[in-house]
C-alpha cells in the first residue's frame, strides 16, 4: 500500500477490533504495509478494545460494526465520551449503517473485502483529519457524509455541499454536479455545520457561505448566489446572513 506524500509528524497509533480471526489478521497486516502508520493493537470484541485503550492511547480505532455483546456503533458511542477521541473508521459488510455512522461522526466507512487502495484512501482521510486538528487545536475536519445512491453507498465532503434543503425528517444535499438525499433533520445539520459557515437564509434551506458568490437586493428582497443557482432568502433570516457576512469578512481583513 503506497504511503501518504506528506505523512505525518508521527506516524498514526491503531487499534483494529473485529470479532473474526481471519479479518482481523487481514486487515492487521494491511495496515502494517502502509509507512503512516506504527503501532497496531488488536481486539477481537468491543470490550477487549476498551481494555486495550484504557492501557494507551491510540489515534484511530478500525472496528467491523457486526460484533456480540458491544457492537462496533456502541463502540463508537463509548469513544465519543473519551476527552481526546479516536478517530473511527468502520470496517463492515453492510451497507445500511452507513447513515449511522455519520450520526457518529465516522471519519471514514469501508466494505468488506477490504481493498488494499480503499483502505489507503481511508489512512489518508484520518491522517488529513488529525493534521487538520493538530492545526487548528481541535476536530474541526472536513465531515463525510455517506450517501446512497442507486443502491450503492457513496461518500460527499461537507466541503462539497452548496446548499442544504429540508424534506421533512430527511435533508437534501445539493453539491455543484449531483444532489443527494439523507436522513437527517435540516436543524441537525444546521447546528452540526455552523463553525463550517453554513447558515439559514430560510425556514427550509442552508447555504454555505463559502460558496456564496454574489448577494443580490431587489426591493428590499434578498436573494443569494451559488454558481448558477439563485436563491431567495426570507425576511426573518436577511438580517442574520448580512451578520454573518460581515463578520466574515471582517475576520478576513484582520487575517491578512
Amino acid at each position: 500500500m503506497a504511503g501518504a506524500a506528506v505523512p505525518p509528524t508521527r506516524p498514526l497509533r491503531v487499534l483494529v477490533v473485529d470479532d473474526e480471526a481471519p479479518a482481523l489478521e487481514e486487515l492487521t497486516w494491511l495496515l502494517g504495509q502502509d509507512d503512516r502508520i506504527g503501532t497496531v493493537r488488536r481486539a477481537s470484541s468491543g470490550a477487549e478494545a476498551l481494555r486495550v485503550l484504557d492501557g494507551e492511547p491510540v489515534d484511530v480505532v478500525f472496528c467491523d460494526i457486526k460484533m456480540p455483546g458491544l457492537d462496533g456503533l456502541d463502540l463508537a458511542r463509548v469513544l465519543a465520551r473519551f476527552a481526546h477521541r479516536p478517530q473511527v473508521v468502520f470496517v463492515t459488510a453492510y451497507d445500511r449503517h452507513a447513515i449511522d455512522a455519520f450520526d457518529l461522526r465516522a471519519t471514514d466507512y469501508v466494505m468488506k473485502p477490504v481493498r488494499a487502495a480503499r483502505l489507503g484512501e481511508a489512512v489518508r482521510r484520518v491522517v488529513e483529519a488529525a493534521g487538520t486538528a493538530a492545526d487548528s487545536g481541535a476536530r474541526t475536519e472536513d465531515e463525510t457524509i455517506a450517501v446512497e445512491l442507486g443502491g450503492v453507498t457513496r461518500f460527499v465532503q461537507r466541503s462539497q455541499v452548496r446548499y442544504v434543503e429540508a424534506h421533512g425528517d430527511y435533508a437534501r444535499l445539493h453539491t455543484a454536479t449531483s444532489s443527494h438525499l439523507v436522513r437527517i433533520p435540516l436543524t441537525t445539520l444546521e447546528e452540526r455545520w455552523a463553525d463550517a459557515g453554513f447558515v439559514r437564509i430560510h425556514r427550509s434551506t442552508l447555504v454555505a457561505l463559502p460558496h456564496v458568490d454574489e448577494i443580490r437586493v431587489d426591493g428590499g428582497r434578498c436573494a443569494v448566489r451559488l454558481g448558477d443557482r439563485v436563491l431567495q432568502v426570507s425576511r426573518r433570516h436577511t438580517k442574520e446572513l448580512r451578520d454573518r457576512l460581515v463578520r466574515a469578512a471582517s475576520l478576513t481583513r484582520e487575517s491578512r
